[in-house]
């Protein structure tokens, strides 16, 4: 489903799949170890960023600032038009989309660009997408490397739960602990393996969070 194609040929479907996400998210709260994260970064001297693939919202929702974030995928909670009449991208607080769970169709008005009242959709990289608007996570990477660039001190890079399917969280990882001769700590059950001098942690998100926060 996690292709633009769907909002062309059937977007009673597309929205379904993504109206049945953005419910879940917005009513999921997030688990213990987004706070012992904030915690720690919040008292470091150079703080914080986020660099995420995840399009939940939950780490703005946990209280991490939203300009220390990267959605280098984008975000359900912002929508573009599937038409690309313009290239802005708006809030979806206040956008409702019902679906029937029996038969996985999303029910009434479907979300509407809000300049041309084309078919909206999330502002959400999918596979084979040539019209996501990408300068909302354009904005995000430039401050990012900003913060990078200032930098006086090495980088600990705690990765949390990034696959190798789609790798860009575990590459960017890498990547950020040899540009700044700084320590990776992967956390995830499942891939845990990492580069010679760094640290793995094969426990799920909340259990490795809290093993390493955890006070002795």
């Amino acid at each position: 489903m996690a292709n633009p194609d769907w909002f062309e040929t059937d977007p009673a479907l597309a929205w379904a799949f993504y109206g049945h996400r953005l419910n879940l998210y917005r009513q999921t709260v997030p688990h213990v170890g987004f706070q012992l994260l904030l915690k720690a970064a919040a008292q470091k001297p150079m703080g914080y960023f986020i660099f995420t693939s995840n399009v939940d919202g939950h780490f703005q929702k946990a209280g991490f600032a939203s300009d220390r974030i990267v959605e280098c995928h984008g975000s359900i909670h912002h929508l573009q038009c599937t038409q690309n009449c313009t290239s802005e991208i708006w809030d979806a607080d206040g956008t409702e989309v019902a679906l029937d769970e029996t038969t996985f169709r999303a029910t009434g008005t479907l979300p509407r660009c809000k300049y041309c009242a084309q078919l909206a959709r999330p502002n959400i990289l999918m596979f084979g997408d040539a019209i996501w608007q990408s300068q909302r996570s354009n904005e995000q990477h430039e401050k990012f490397d900003a913060w990078i660039r200032n930098l006086d001190s090495r980088l600990v890079i705690i990765e949390i739960g990034a696959g190798s399917a789609i790798p860009t969280v575990r590459y960017t990882s890498e990547r950020m602990a040899a540009l700044t001769r700084g320590t990776l700590i992967r956390v995830n059950p499942r891939e845990p393996e990492v580069p010679a001098g760094h640290l793995s942690v094969p426990l799920n998100a909340a259990e490795g969070l809290q093993k390493i926060f955890r006070k002795n």
